[in-house]
């Protein structure tokens, strides 16, 4: 090979390398434009290293997304009713399940990603699940509304200004659907997805903003994440876990 084919060689390299590059960085732009607010609050400039050890080791995000000042009021309500402060765990709000509730409503759950949104709307039996034309985070919004104005008509106040007594009687109603809110929204179903993400924020792992300090796995004495892949579980059966509890933060 010549002396100007191996230059001209090299310069192709060399060009071939920079497109390489310039195609890399033009498809992590592309790519950022999906990512979710809260991912793309992190600094672009931050190496892809740096950025990864700043996401595992900062706490959720302080304060509410989704829920505005009313609707915060309603779960922080909700959750330190039906989980109270005991000798076991903290109260609702110390646990973080209105934060989980929160995030969980501003994410693609929220969101509806992956539920049929199309219809036709017909009611729907119990078998065939989830039939209304609202996302899961419309349902909750109009949902806290309506049971606010419920709450205000029935005993003059919102839900998170009723006694205690009151609010146990306005949930048992939501349950059974003995509630019958303006506009045909069906309360019972309000009740359900309510329920469904103050369970999953008591025991869900703390990374989503419940779960603070993995109270409620260690009040069960469930080893955390762990569990899935390096333990037989039927070995710990009527016995007491005495090892760490880890968290996928623990683990990262």
């Amino acid at each position: 090979m010549s002396e100007d084919q191996n230059d001209a060689l090299q310069d192709a390299v060399q060009v071939s390398r920079r497109q390489l590059l310039k195609g890399a960085l033009l498809g992590g732009v592309a790519a950022g434009v999906s990512l979710p607010d809260l991912a793309q609050a992190q600094p672009a400039a931050a190496p892809a290293a740096a950025a990864t050890h700043a996401a595992q080791s900062q706490d959720t995000p302080k304060g509410y997304v989704f829920l505005t000042p009313a609707e915060a009021g309603f779960v922080e309500a909700v959750s330190e009713h039906m989980i109270p402060a005991d000798a076991l765990t903290p109260g609702g709000i110390d646990l973080g399940i209105p934060v989980y509730v929160d995030r969980a409503l501003s994410g693609s759950w929220g969101r509806g990603d992956r539920i049929y949104m199309e219809g036709p709307w017909a009611v729907g039996t119990p078998m065939q699940g989830y039939q209304l034309p609202l996302t899961p985070a419309g349902l909750y919004r109009a949902g806290i509304a309506a049971t606010d104005d419920y709450c205000v008509s029935s005993f003059g106040k919102t839900f998170d200004l009723l006694e205690a007594s009151q609010k146990e009687v306005v949930l048992k109603d939501l349950s059974a659907g003995k509630i019958a809110f303006k506009g045909g929204l069906p309360s019972q179903a309000f009740f359900a997805v309510v329920y469904q993400t103050v369970v999953e924020g008591m025991f869900a792992d703390p990374i989503y903003g419940g779960n603070a300090d993995k109270a409620s796995w260690k009040m069960l004495g469930f080893p955390g994440v762990i569990a899935t892949h390096a333990l037989d579980m039927k070995s710990f059966k009527n016995k007491k876990y005495t090892g760490a509890t880890l968290s996928i933060a623990d683990a990262s």
